[in-house]
């Protein structure tokens, strides 16, 4: 009586569990546009940005480094930008390292 009772239960419980193989990539779906949309995406549009500030330099800008160095640009090629930090001091920085203008002109 015990065998019978086992065998019945397992039937039925194995047969319901199984669902769709769509509805199990639902919550991963899901997953994914949540990252996009709180993480890729503002990285994505911050990136473009500092993209088209670099491409905008000009001499005379005032610009401010990841160091932290403010500074007036004097001189400029691909990828070196030369600035004043002082009166007749100038140094190199690479054009990528430049976090930001503080004032135009």
């Amino acid at each position: 009586m015990i065998n019978l009772a086992y065998a019945m239960g397992g039937g039925g419980g194995a047969g319901g569990g199984q669902s769709g193989g769509f509805g199990a990539f639902i919550p991963l779906i899901l997953m994914f546009a949540i990252f996009y949309f709180l993480l890729i995406r503002p990285q994505q549009k911050k990136a473009k940005q500092h993209r088209e500030l670099l491409s905008a330099l000009k001499k005379g800008d005032r610009v401010v480094s990841s160091g932290g160095l403010h500074g007036v640009i004097t001189g400029m090629s691909d990828d070196i930008v030369t600035m004043e930090i002082a009166p007749k001091i100038r140094v190199k920085v690479s054009r990528a390292s430049i976090s930001g203008v503080a004032s135009k002109g």
